[in-house]
């Protein structure tokens, strides 16, 4: 079987999920070819770079317009959507010749435009196999509505709605979650992982994650939160952000933290450094890392974990049964995740000034709500997603070749 899954750089997780399906596919079709295509790059790097570059320069530095098109997007007949139609519309046959190649027997999305232009062959009579659309967000847009699309797997029932008031028949609604890896549904071995990482496994841990865009907002949330009357200890994940990394690490030694903080760069050699200070009366043992595939391992670690709320991110802490701390939420669908997460007690919406210092003392201060927030996530979570996906597509394909 060929299985063709298109995504898109546009924020990590569209990719990530891509990944994750092909890895579950593999693994039980190994014999299969899944291939993953950027199709934005395929049709043009000249419009990749156009359209990655421009999401994230205004998510990044003027949200507010960035919620503006997000909004005007969202609706019918606007300026904006008609623009967007139209320019997907005009890369249908560009990206013809990569169905042409790869002979896929089913197209699965995990982007929006991706999805709208194998939707616009399809209309057309160009291909004539099954469409999955994967909606990476916890919140519908109308830009992943298009007639071609034969299932939209979406984060939660209460989409379902969303969807069928936006003309989507029931049938085709899939709550059936965002795929992650199969590593964040498994336990770990905790005592054998804290002392792996020199940490204290009879703490409290909270996990910071910065985000793909390396918001240096997360300075000034950790430099309020370890100033937190409560006892914990932190991980901090800049990703692959150089800048966002040595400036945290140029901050840390700055503070020169009182506990001991362990330096470790994941795409070189370790080099661990012990920084003392006698100015700073309050300091939390903290851990540093620049990259890591082993985001399951600290999730698991950790009791709290503070992060933008952006889909993927949120799904695989859902996955890990692991409370949520969002900031910093973009206008447009973190804000809408965000207000889901909070909804349903599964997070906290945290400021990053001095609010934030109470918010997260107060939290780690009650393990009853912590424990309420657990239980919420639990009776949330979906289960393995990437699993369900591959029995849908497995039927969707025998229906078409009937």
């Amino acid at each position: 079987m060929n299985i063709l899954i298109l995504s898109a750089t546009t924020g990590g997780g569209h990719m990530a999920a891509a990944n994750a399906l092909k890895d579950y596919i593999l693994s039980k079709l190994p014999d299969s070819k899944v291939f993953i295509y950027d199709f934005l790059e395929y049709i043009s790097p000249f419009i990749n770079k156009a359209v990655t570059g421009g999401y994230v320069y205004m998510a990044k530095n003027t949200p507010l317009m960035y919620g503006s098109f997000y909004k005007s997007a969202d609706k019918a007949y606007t300026i904006t959507n008609t623009a967007v139609e139209l320019t997907t519309s005009l890369l249908e046959n560009k990206l013809n010749p990569l169905l042409e190649e790869s002979k896929p027997d089913i197209v699965i999305t995990t982007h929006a435009f991706g999805a709208e232009i194998v939707s616009g062959l399809k209309n057309k009579g160009l291909i004539n196999i099954p469409i999955i659309s994967i909606v990476t967000d916890f919140a519908v847009h109308q830009s992943y509505i298009s007639s071609g699309i034969d299932a939209y797997i979406v984060s939660t029932d209460d989409m379902i709605g969303q969807f069928m008031t936006r003309g989507v028949e029931m049938k085709k609604i899939y709550p059936f979650g965002i795929p992650v890896k199969q590593a964040f549904y498994k336990n770990i071995d905790r005592e054998t992982a804290f002392a792996e990482e020199g940490l204290d496994p009879d703490i409290p841990t909270i996990l910071i994650m910065a985000g793909s865009f390396g918001v240096t907002d997360i300075l000034k949330i950790y430099h309020k939160i370890v100033n937190s009357k409560a006892d914990f200890q932190v991980i901090v994940i800049t990703g692959k952000n150089e800048k966002l990394y040595d400036t945290f690490e140029k901050y840390l030694r700055k503070i020169a933290m009182a506990n001991t903080l362990i330096n470790f760069r994941g795409l070189s050699k370790p080099k661990p450094e012990l920084y003392i200070s006698k100015h700073i009366k309050k300091s939390k043992p903290t851990k540093l890392l620049y990259y890591t595939n082993e985001v399951e391992k600290y999730m698991h670690m950790a009791d709290l974990i503070v992060t933008k709320p952006g889909g993927l991110t949120i799904t695989e802490a859902i996955a890990s049964n692991l409370p949520m701390a969002v900031f910093n939420a973009i206008p447009g669908q973190e804000i809408q995740n965000a207000d889901f997460l909070t909804g349903h007690n599964m997070a906290i919406k945290i400021d990053k000034n001095n609010l934030c210092t109470k918010q997260i003392t107060e939290l780690l201060n009650s393990p009853e709500k912590l424990e309420r927030m657990k239980d919420a996530i639990a009776a949330f979570s979906k289960g393995n997603s990437a699993a369900k996906i591959y029995d849908l597509m497995l039927k969707l394909v025998d229906e078409y070749s009937e």
